[in-house]
């Protein structure tokens, strides 16, 4: 796998909460490209005060992200 490989996951489920977003979207990640991510982009009105991290997950505020989106990958050394 290439560690540079992100992927886009969208779950616009008003009974799930962001962790639990995040959570399924690192579960099919992990299951299609065989490695866990590290890091998710995420739009910043998501978080909302909420933790950075979700899991082992760190996530980061993006403008570029809309709402209900999640931008997932592996965060190379050196990144953040």
């Amino acid at each position: 796998m290439d560690d540079t490989t992100y992927m886009l996951w969208y779950d616009g489920d008003p009974e799930r909460g962001l962790a639990e977003k995040v959570e399924r979207a690192v579960a099919y990640y992990t299951a299609k490209y065989g490695a866990a991510p590290t890091t998710c982009f995420v739009n910043p009105d998501v978080l909302a005060g909420q933790e950075l991290l979700a899991g082992s997950v760190r996530l980061h505020p993006s403008r570029t992200v809309l709402r209900d989106h999640f931008w997932v990958g592996v965060e190379l050394e050196g990144q953040s």
